[in-house]
């Protein structure tokens, strides 16, 4: 005998999975949820038991894709030494992440702009998470000399400016590589804070 449990969760992961294909494929409002339902071979029932429309469906792709990249931020952070190790680390998982996932990062960067005010404040919300993440990292780099103080507040928001900016433009043109990103954004972004290495 299956476990509910499981079969609750798969149906949900497959649902995502196939949203995620189509939405990358399609964009939002091209894509129908039948569309969704036949990829997922699940009833449309399914779909509304777990998503109630096609907005909250989004919605959860985008949020999953956030978990991804802070847990990647955070496995990262924990292997560094605290303060700007810190920040090299988190900038750096960031950046892999988006890298490795670019579908998602498309949904985040480019196909939620312009959707309505539920999809901007998803987005500002999960800009604010991230800017909070290195916002924590950066007060610990100050705290321990490593940086002159800053408003970390600013410099975190901006910082994310800089990597959406740089992300959005690789995910339309697949230039520049995930490498030269790192060669140049990081050193870039940490020099604005004072940081030599």
């Amino acid at each position: 005998m299956s476990d509910p449990g499981m079969d609750f969760r798969s149906t949900r992961e497959r649902i995502l999975d196939s949203a995620m294909n189509i939405f990358s494929a399609k964009g939002f409002h091209d894509t129908k949820l039948d569309e969704i339902v036949a990829e997922a071979s699940i009833s449309k029932g399914s779909i509304y038991f777990h998503f109630p429309n096609k907005e909250r469906l989004f919605i959860a792709l985008v949020d999953q894709f956030a978990d991804v990249i802070e847990r990647r931020a955070r496995e990262a952070i924990d292997d560094a030494a605290p303060g700007i190790d810190r920040v090299q680390a988190a900038l750096q998982a960031v950046m892999e992440t988006f890298g490795k996932y670019r579908r998602p990062a498309k949904l985040l960067l480019v196909q939620a702009v312009g959707l309505g005010t539920v999809f901007e404040r998803k987005r500002m919300e999960v800009t604010d998470r991230f800017a909070l993440l290195i916002k924590t990292y950066l007060d610990e780099a100050v705290a321990d000399g490593s940086i002159a103080p800053v408003n970390t507040h600013i410099v975190a928001h901006a910082w994310m400016g800089a990597i959406y900016s740089i992300v959005i433009q690789w995910v339309y043109t697949g230039e520049p590589s995930q490498d030269e990103i790192m060669e140049a954004l990081l050193p870039l972004l940490l020099k604005s804070v004072g940081y030599q290495d």
